[in-house]
This record gives structure tokens, sequence and C-alpha cells, in this order.
């Protein structure tokens, strides 16, 4: 993990995000774990968990680790949080599923108390060190849309196109506006799944085939969602989400070898092979 942390960091990674499954049927490392040893082996990207779901987790908890990973990396860790989508995987951890948007309200709520507790001298049983966490959302239904508007930093959808997520979030930040809110002060981010290779067709083939396994549904459930071709057609499709007024794009690989795909990315967004702006973000998420 330090390497993978390393090398993307160094390929020019602004970002090292971890994804989180409490029950699943692959291997998968716990994230905020995971990210403690990024924090300790990157020097400049933002750290994040693409996303927590915070529903299936003590929100006090969950408070103190996020405070924690802010101090442990200087300032660099976006808590990402989410419901999720897996009935099965609530069962498991004997959590009701219905009750998840009302979880996620209650729990975001019950870490903001937790933090707010920090430097009151008066208060024996508080969390210190006082950090600032941004909170960021992912989802595209209008209850997600609402809640980030009211609540959150930050929105980080997934599964979304291009011209969806441009519709998409000029409709978050009017409902930010009318919680009078500055609509500015909402980062809007997405994650793109892409998975790089010799052609359009070999690569839509194998990061398919490679979600197909990861998500446990058809291959033609991610043919719309996966950006897939040459390094350069890939920069394009990132390009076009940073055209839809995405400031930050999660790099999701749809393969193995996540470092294989990055690399080559990034050189063509370097070489001018997509359209890019000078403050645009890329992040990785291995």
């Amino acid at each position: 993990m330090r390497h993978v942390v390393r090398t993307a960091e160094n390929a020019g990674a602004t970002g090292l995000w971890a994804c989180d499954h409490l029950f699943w049927h692959r291997p998968l490392l716990e994230p905020l774990t995971s990210l403690a040893v990024a924090a300790t082996a990157s020097t400049t990207a933002t750290l994040g968990t693409c996303v927590l779901q915070l529903p299936l987790r003590s929100p006090a908890v969950v408070a103190r680790q996020a405070a924690t990973l802010q101090v442990l990396s200087e300032g660099r860790f976006i808590l990402g949080l989410g419901v999720g989508s897996h009935r099965g995987e609530y069962e498991a951890a004997n959590v009701d599923f219905s009750r998840r948007g009302r979880l996620l309200d209650e729990g975001i709520a019950a870490m903001a108390r937790a933090w707010a507790t920090a430097g009151d001298i008066d208060e024996r049983y508080r969390q210190d060190p006082a950090t600032a966490i941004p909170v960021w959302l992912a989802g595209t239904s209008e209850a997600t849309l609402s809640r980030t508007a009211r609540v959150a930093d930050g929105w980080v959808p997934v599964f979304i196109a291009p011209a969806e997520y441009g519709s998409t979030r000029r409709r978050l930040l009017d409902l930010a506006a009318a919680e009078g809110r500055d609509p500015d002060a909402i980062d809007t981010s997405v994650v793109a799944l892409v998975c790089v290779g010799d052609s359009a067709e070999i690569a839509r083939k194998a990061g398919t085939a490679w979600l197909s396994d990861l998500y446990a549904l058809p291959p033609k459930a991610f043919d719309r969602h996966i950006i897939a071709g040459t390094a350069e057609d890939c920069a394009a499709g990132i390009a076009s989400y940073h055209d839809a007024g995405a400031g930050h794009v999660v790099v999701m690989v749809a393969a193995d070898e996540t470092l294989d795909h990055f690399g080559p990315l990034i050189e063509a967004l370097r070489s001018g092979s997509a359209t890019t702006r000078s403050h645009e973000r890329q992040g990785v998420a291995p």
C-alpha cells in the first residue's frame, strides 16, 4: 500500500481515496485504517473515504477516527459519506436498511456535536484536539442532493455521465442557494470509472468484466458508465467531467493493477492530449 500511495502521488495524484464495505464477496481493507497508512506514506495528496457507509457505524467513533486522520495527515483528510445500496450488507451488520437515510442524517448531526466539544474546558468528556473535517456526500437522489445542500462541504457521486452530472450539479447548487448557503462553498466532484487499453473495444470489455466481478452484476450494467480506451481517450473523458463543473475527479481504475492505468492517464493529461485547466485535479482510488 505504501508503494501504491507513493507511486501515485509521485505520478501526479492529488487525491488518494479508499472505498468501503464492511461485508463483501471479495477481500477488502477497512478504509480508515488504510488511510492511516496512506497519511504516513504521502506528503501532499488529499486523503479521503469515497465513501464511508456511516449508518453501519457508531458516529462518535467515526468522529474520533476522522479527527485522528486529520491530525496524522496534517489537514489533508476528507470524510466522504454515503448510505450504500446493498441490503444484504446491512442485514449482515444488523442495521435496518430502510432507515439508512435517517441514520445518515442522525450520524452527521452526532459527529458535529462530538467535534463541537473540542476545546470546551467545562466538558470533561470531549473530543480534542479541535479539527476542521470536510464532509462530502455521495449520491444523486433528490434526498441526497437536499442533504448535501443543507449540511455537506462537498458532493462526490458515481455512476453518472458527464451531461447528467452537469445538470444534477446545477440542481444541487440551486438547492444550496435556496438554503441560504454560498454555492461556491460546496466542492463538486465525481468518481470516474476508467480502464486504459490498446483500444476502446479492448479496454471496455476488460473494464466492464472487472466491474462485473467486483459488484456481482452483468458487465453490460457498466457499459455506459465506464471511460475506456487509450490513455488519450480516457483523458478526454476526464476532461468532459471538468467541463461539466467537476473540480476533482476521483479515478477508480477498473483493473487490479491500478498504477498501470493511472500513470499513462496522468501523462496523457499532462501532454495536452485532453483540454484541461491548471486548477483541475485528479485523484486515484486504489
